[in-house]
């Protein structure tokens, strides 16, 4: 069985390291340039070429999960599973949705959103050694002009439709995208936004419920 993974905003498949992927077969997809003030709905269906699959299986993490959703929408067979993200525009905190107002992340120079970035650990909350150090080294690597874009993409994404074929796992302590915003299928308790490898264990056993049943 294979599955397409999505990693999040600025990250890449490192973020999947601490998973048990042996019941698949993992196909890590890299993100595309994306189009001048191309928005999700639009950059969705041609991250969706690069999957050969006609109906596939596809795993989505914080912004990769907003797309999964995204490609879930125009075909109800695929069966997409989202980590630690939003299905709707209502589900993003209200800051993040304040953000199309005040839009200072345009205007800081690369470097300072790198080292602003490193400074959030708190907000994306890996806490092992291992995963922390996974954390700094997706900060100092990541393509801070995508990032900017994906997060203009994410403060204007509109969806307001929720696929019947995307299943949702969160973790109750997500700060990035908090729990109480969000309605979820199956939650992590104490699971943070990385919970993906903090509690692998958990999100694996769900995971492989959801594709093996």
């Amino acid at each position: 069985m294979k599955i397409y993974f999505l990693s999040g905003l600025g990250a890449d498949k490192s973020v999947f390291h601490f998973l048990d992927l042996s019941f698949c077969e993992p196909v890590f997809l890299d993100w595309i340039p994306a189009l001048p003030g191309e928005t999700l709905a639009a950059y969705a269906p041609r991250m969706r070429e690069l999957i050969p699959d006609e109906h596939p299986y596809i795993v989505g993490i914080s912004f990769g999960g907003m797309l999964a959703v995204e490609i879930a929408k125009r075909d109800t067979a695929i069966k997409a599973f989202i980590i630690s993200s939003a299905k709707t525009k209502h589900e993003l905190p209200a800051w993040i949705r304040a953000c199309k107002y005040f839009p200072a992340y345009k205007w800081l120079p690369d470097g300072l959103m790198r080292f602003i970035a490193s400074k959030c650990n708190w907000l994306f909350g890996a806490e092992q050694k291992a995963s922390i150090k996974i954390f700094k080294q997706i900060i100092a690597e990541s393509n801070v002009p995508f990032n900017t874009w994906a997060v203009n993409a994410v403060v204007h994404w509109d969806n307001e439709t929720v696929p019947p074929n995307v299943f949702h796992i969160h973790g109750t302590l997500d700060l990035l995208l908090p729990y109480r915003c969000v309605t979820c299928n199956a939650s992590v308790k104490h699971g943070k936004h990385l919970m993906v490898m903090d509690h692998a264990e958990e999100v694996d056993e769900v995971m492989r419920e959801y594709f093996i049943a």
